[in-house]
């Protein structure tokens, strides 16, 4: 990870909805909560401004993120952040505590590179289709790549690309792998032109991969 964000927080004593919405609309503040490892849980405001600040660069979403409150700095994950459902404002945010030696699951974003020069697209005038845009992976917190790299560029017509085909950074396993070989879905395939031979194929078997997803991963703080 190459950026280091730190969340400036205040302790919040008064909890409920009613407080919450006061304190969003009073203060212009966030309710959250930090939690995990040997800690009680602590419930925070955090600024609104600075928060939404922090939310617009994609590496805060599975960064490592030092928490500071009461004089203090602590390790944390984003693990979950309410949006209000028309306005998409943060609304709440809970975050993680994690402990350098002990590894956790993060979903990590995809960057999909040369599809401009995909050959399936280029020479087989096919499109490309993404099936996820991010993937669960299990590292130790110092391990965990910002992005992981999907390359389209020699991807033909009717390929689909597996999570078992790309290349994690060292120390770094996919957890939807590490249940077996029926866990590895397509993340991005190129599609046979309209009305082209083994279109149809194409996407069922996209369709068929992406059902074995459908299991709900564990806790951030689990062990493998």
């Amino acid at each position: 990870m190459s950026d280091t964000f730190v969340v400036e927080a205040e302790l919040r004593s008064d909890e409920g909805k009613g407080a919450s919405r006061r304190l969003r609309r009073l203060e212009a503040k966030v309710p959250a909560i930090i939690y995990g490892g040997d800690s009680a849980p602590v419930s925070l405001s955090l600024i609104r401004k600075d928060l939404e600040k922090h939310l617009e660069k994609e590496a805060f979403y599975s960064a490592i993120i030092e928490v500071a409150y009461d004089g203090k700095k602590e390790k944390a994950i984003l693990k979950a952040l309410q949006r209000h459902p028309a306005k998409d404002f943060p609304m709440h945010a809970d975050f993680f505590r994690v402990e350098e030696n002990k590894a956790i699951k993060v979903s990590i974003p995809l960057h999909f590179i040369n599809e401009d020069t995909c050959v399936g697209v280029k020479l087989g005038g096919g499109r490309i289709q993404h099936t996820v845009n991010e993937v669960e992976v299990l590292a130790l917190p110092a391990d965990l790549p910002e992005f992981i790299e999907v390359d389209m560029g020699q991807v033909q017509v009717g390929e689909i690309v597996h999570l078992s085909d790309l290349k994690l950074p060292e120390g770094v396993t996919s957890t939807a792998l590490a249940l077996g070989d029926d866990r590895d879905i397509g993340v991005a395939s190129v599609l046979a032109p309209r009305g082209g031979k083994g279109a149809d194929d194409t996407e069922d078997e996209v369709d068929d991969a992406e059902s074995t997803d459908d299991a709900p991963s564990e806790d951030a703080g689990d062990e493998s």
